[in-house]
């Protein structure tokens, strides 16, 4: 039987399968199982449902979603670079509309996410564009069923001048962060967790293990956190969820000291507490 591309509907994780029979991601201790069982949608299924949706963001940067809700339902970031574009996370699935307009932005030489909650639909950039590189964390490879990484990495990989990867685990164990010295953006993945009202304002910044359960990270994770982020200059970041302008390195560094100061915790420190 050939593999075809099935999306849980609950988390919205894909696997080329047979036919899946379990989603690794909505069976993790960090997530929930679904109230009704296991219902898995092919493709067809999911580009009926979903209409897709893209904005403009400042410096050269491109963020791609879909509605309704579907899983997650994350961010896909397209960063534009006359020598290629890079695509950090991905939305849930890319309509015809959206691949046409990535095509007439030059398509992507780049692929990569900080952990599965990013995956979105990285198989279906990879198919369409076919990218020099797709590279995920090596500790993360065991999730990457629905597409080919040709880039596992260790620590660190520099996808060109300015922008690198910087494996920092913690949430998940191949979490890995982008940092984009030109943009000054730190693509965090879900290091952190950015509280914004319906216009997008930051109300409060988190780090966690498990966020809806509230399973807080160890204190030798916030460490390595500290540890990578340090040495990174930027003034804004994105996990697959916000864009959050503002929450630069001491507003990070802040967050994690709290966490080092101890007990360990997921809290919410308002955006007025912090630097």
């Amino acid at each position: 039987m050939p593999l075809t591309p099935w999306a849980c509907s609950h988390c919205g994780f894909w696997q080329k399968h047979f036919a899946p029979s379990g989603c690794p991601v909505c069976e993790d201790t960090r997530n929930d199982l679904p109230a009704d069982g296991w219902d898995f949608w092919p493709e067809e299924r999911v580009a009926a449902h979903l209409t897709g949706h893209w904005r403009q963001l400042d410096r050269d940067m491109v963020a791609f979603c879909t509605s309704p809700g579907f899983g997650l339902n994350g961010t896909g970031w397209l960063l534009l670079h006359p020598d290629g574009n890079t695509a950090f996370e991905a939305a849930p699935y890319y309509t015809p509309p959206m691949i046409e307009e990535i095509r007439r932005l030059g398509g992507i030489r780049f692929l990569a996410a900080s952990h599965v909650h990013g995956y979105g639909a990285l198989w279906q950039l990879q198919d369409v564009f076919r990218p020099e590189v797709l590279a995920i964390q090596k500790e993360d490879l065991w999730l990457t069923k629905a597409m080919r990484v040709d880039t596992p990495y260790d620590d660190r990989l520099e996808l060109r001048p300015g922008q690198v990867l910087h494996h920092v685990g913690g949430h998940y164990e191949g979490q890995a962060v982008l940092h984009d010295a030109r943009r000054r953006i730190l693509f965090c993945g879900d290091a952190f967790k950015v509280d914004q009202d319906a216009d997008g304002r930051n109300l409060a910044v988190s780090t966690h293990k498990a966020f809806h359960k509230s399973i807080p990270i160890t204190p030798g994770e916030a460490r390595r956190y500290r540890d990578v982020i340090a040495a990174l200059e930027f003034d804004t970041v994105c996990t697959p969820f916000e864009h959050a302008p503002g929450i630069g390195r001491e507003t990070a560094l802040a967050v994690l000291d709290d966490q080092l100061r101890g007990p360990p915790g997921v809290r919410h420190i308002p955006i007025e507490e912090l630097p």
